[in-house]
């Protein structure tokens, strides 16, 4: 009996969440046909925690917290969550839209790709880290707001959705906060890039 209860503590503890998703505006029709999908990044709107910290706040916080336990820790996690972004969440929201959306569509999903008609503009809101204590743990979540904007009229916005607490969650242990984060947003374009092959067809 113990056993079976230790085994469904683990799977509880382990297994993701759905993420929710509202389209608030448009659809993707205008996709059809484009070969390319120019994405934008915008981290500057990010809250962090249920206490909905500013990211200054978080990581002024944290590093603290971090450095009363163990001296100079806290200001290694601060640079490694200062270069998550760019070294870990953009890179695996962009993995994931190319391996479904452009895979299946033959589409080039990429930064910087000036010459795509339509900029996807990816807007993080909230992040929650989530904790891993070996048997137990709690997955990151990340939530968007994505706009799909013309990308010479960015004014001009076609199509906007929210996307709630994406479930950052692996297999096994990942003491990273930073890693399991990226697992968040791996999750929302693996969502975005199904939703869009699905009502393209």
């Amino acid at each position: 009996m113990r056993n079976l209860l230790f085994v469904a503590l683990l799977f509880a503890s382990t297994v993701g969440f759905a993420q929710d998703v509202k389209i608030t505006k448009g659809d993707f029709t205008f996709l059809n046909g484009q070969k390319e999908l120019n994405v934008e990044f915008d981290y500057s709107h990010i809250k962090v925690k249920k206490e909905n910290l500013t990211n200054d706040e978080y990581v002024a916080l944290r590093t603290k917290e971090l450095n009363e336990k163990d001296k100079g820790n806290g200001d290694i996690w601060k640079k490694k969550w200062k270069a998550a972004p760019e070294m870990i969440w953009t890179p695996k929201f962009l993995e994931l839209m190319a391996k479904t959306y452009g895979k299946e569509k033959d589409v080039t999903v990429n930064e910087g790709l000036t010459s795509a008609k339509y900029t996807l503009i990816v807007d993080v809101v909230w992040l929650y880290p989530g904790w891993d204590a070996g048997i137990m743990k709690q997955p990151a979540k990340v939530s968007t707001v994505l706009r799909f904007v013309e990308t010479a009229n960015k004014k001009n916005v076609l199509m906007e959705m929210e996307a709630y607490e994406a479930p950052g969650s692996q297999f096994g242990s990942n003491f990273s906060d930073e890693s399991r984060i990226g697992e968040g947003f791996a999750k929302t374009a693996k969502t975005l890039g199904k939703m869009i092959i699905k009502k393209l067809k």
